[in-house]
């Protein structure tokens, strides 16, 4: 066995995923294997990026089918048209978790023993209504 490549019990102490992720992302093709050591599958070190990437995009909304879309064998397709939805989509959440960060920060600090009558609480509700798309 080589020792610049990576068995699977290796890459799945690393990832945190397990042999069957690792089996299914191959099948579908986002990731392949280098070869085998009897019946284990190896892997090169730059699998260990690819999977930090699959994971980063999974929590973008990226699904594994769009993934698959833009997977090759020696890397990525770019697709721009989705990547700039996928920023947007990211922009977005960005923008209503940093609204809901300053609701949960003021409220564990507001003076008012309820804050659903503190004036600057109900200014923070109306700014992320309109951020949500509520009235």
């Amino acid at each position: 066995m080589s020792s610049a490549l990576l068995d699977i019990s290796d890459v799945t102490r690393r990832s945190g995923l397990t042999a069957a992720t690792l089996r299914y992302y191959e099948d579908i093709g986002l990731i392949q294997s280098a070869g085998r050591h009897g019946l284990r599958r190896q892997y090169e070190h730059g699998v260990l990026d690819q999977l930090t990437f699959i994971r980063m995009a999974k929590l973008a909304d990226v699904s594994l089918k769009e993934l698959a879309r833009l997977a090759r064998p020696n890397g990525y397709h770019v697709d721009r048209d989705l990547l700039a939805d996928k920023i947007t989509g990211i922009d977005s959440q960005i923008e209503r978790l940093t609204a809901l960060r300053g609701i949960l920060t003021h409220i564990q600090n507001c003076p008012e023993e309820d804050p659903f009558t503190c004036p600057r609480f109900q200014k923070l509700l109306r700014i992320a209504g309109r951020i949500t798309g509520q009235s």
